[in-house]
């Protein structure tokens, strides 16, 4: 398609999801399957007006994934509760490290022995597809900055966390294909990819956050007053922080979700923000702090929070594109019983298998662990893992095949989910 069908295509999908936002809230389906519909009808699966031959585009669909995770997984670190509770936290923990491994394992081991894949495409295939999606489970995730609910606060945490802790194995799937450097009997691999890369990225998305925090709060104080630029402030933290993390070989996904959490964090303790029955400091009643703060009252603007309205509208435009480029991907030649298998597998043991073991004795209910191990949507996260690889050197015929399962996984966990998100959840509501 020409440059122009494209804006005339992207501008009525866009007109369409704004006009008729609240009669697309009562569908029984998501938006995203919407935009998956159009991409497929429009790509070589039926009318071929257009393709994207993801593996000659790599790098460009690497940058647009990369950007939109980025983006997703600040606004994710924004909604959480505050203040940080090892306790509450706990679960997403374990979901986001220990269910993480668990699943890069069986998915390893079902390529090895099923699909006769080598081990290091099979550990590299579970670790493309092991991270749930910060950019099409807005469904599922919370809601609005401070949103409490229990099931939603897991997944979001769990989706802000892994698609920094999938990185490892991802680096250790392609270091057993001799495409990255593991060391001595992985020695480097552990200390450098796994323990230094996620520990630096966190440490350093936690200081930037609340460093912007505090100086937000000090320029806001100041007499006469200033002004903030407070998305481009947010925006700035994203890339400073990401830039910095890459230079210090740390996990960026993982330093900018941590700095999106820090940034929230600093900003309602700095304001005095009151406290709820559950602990949870709430920003909307910033403006009745105590006197003992003695800008408190006028601090009710924040840089999380004003910026956060920008975030999603960026995540909507994100979620269009890269949905609408996914249908345009996907041949006829990818819907094979090897990409089948895997879905089906994935979705259905996979998951709910490393969810359950990941959440064994943490005190959450069966019910809730049966939800959270069905909502493992699968994104633009995998996307961006599938482009990383191949642009760093994924041989063609392995790449092609890497590539026809992941997208394939993709659409029927966009299709799947998406069909099941408002009907399952309405029952958990009202139970």
């Amino acid at each position: 398609m020409s440059t122009t069908a494209w804006f005339i295509l992207i501008g009525c999908l866009m007109l369409a999801r704004g006009l008729g936002a609240a009669g697309i809230a009562r569908l029984p389906w998501t938006s995203a399957m919407a935009y998956l519909g159009v991409g497929l009808l429009l790509g070589p699966m039926f009318l071929g007006l257009f393709s994207f031959d993801l593996l000659q585009q790599a790098p460009l669909l690497e940058t647009l994934t990369e950007i939109a995770v980025l983006i997703s997984l600040f606004s994710a670190g924004v909604k959480m509760p505050v203040p940080f509770s090892l306790a509450r936290w706990l679960p997403s923990l374990r979901l986001a490290w220990l269910s993480m491994a668990i699943s890069v394992a069986l998915v390893a081991a079902f390529a090895c022995l099923v699909l006769g894949l080598p081990l290091g495409a099979g550990v590299l295939l579970g670790a493309i597809l092991a991270p749930t999606d910060p950019v099409l489970a807005t469904d599922v995730q919370l809601r609005h900055a401070g949103d409490s609910e229990q099931l939603r606060f897991i997944l979001t945490s769990e989706a802000g966390m892994n698609d920094g802790s999938g990185f490892p194995f991802v680096m250790l799937g392609l270091g057993l294909l001799g495409l990255h450097e593991l060391g001595p009997h992985g020695a480097t691999w552990l200390w450098r990819d796994l323990f230094w890369a996620s520990a630096a990225a966190i440490a350093l998305g936690a200081a930037c956050g609340a460093l912007l925090a505090w100086l937000g709060w000090q320029v806001r104080a100041k007499e006469p007053k200033h002004a903030m630029l407070d998305d481009l402030a947010a925006l700035g933290l994203i890339a400073f922080v990401y830039g910095v993390a890459m230079w210090l070989h740390a996990w960026g996904f993982l330093a900018v979700f941590f700095a999106g959490v820090a940034l929230r964090q600093t900003e309602l303790q700095l304001a005095g923000a009151p406290q709820d029955r559950q602990g949870l400091l709430q920003a909307e009643e910033t403006h009745a702090v105590s006197a003992t703060k003695p800008h408190a009252s006028e601090v009710a603007l924040t840089v999380s929070g004003e910026s956060l309205v920008f975030k999603e509208h960026l995540e909507r435009l994100s979620e269009l594109t890269l949905v609408l480029l996914l249908g345009g991907t996907v041949t006829a030649a990818a819907w094979s019983w090897q990409a089948w298998s895997v879905a089906l597998f994935l979705l259905l043991v996979a998951r709910p298998a490393s969810v359950m073991l990941g959440l064994l004795a943490s005190g959450t209910s069966v019910r809730l662990q049966g939800l959270a191990a069905w909502f493992g949507v699968r994104g633009i996260g995998s996307l961006y893992y599938l482009s990383y690889a191949i642009a760093h050197g994924l041989p063609h015929g392995l790449a092609r095949e890497l590539a026809d399962i992941t997208l394939v996984v993709v659409i029927l966990s966009i299709v799947a989910h998406g069909l099941t998100v408002k009907p399952l959840l309405e029952r958990y509501w009202r139970k």
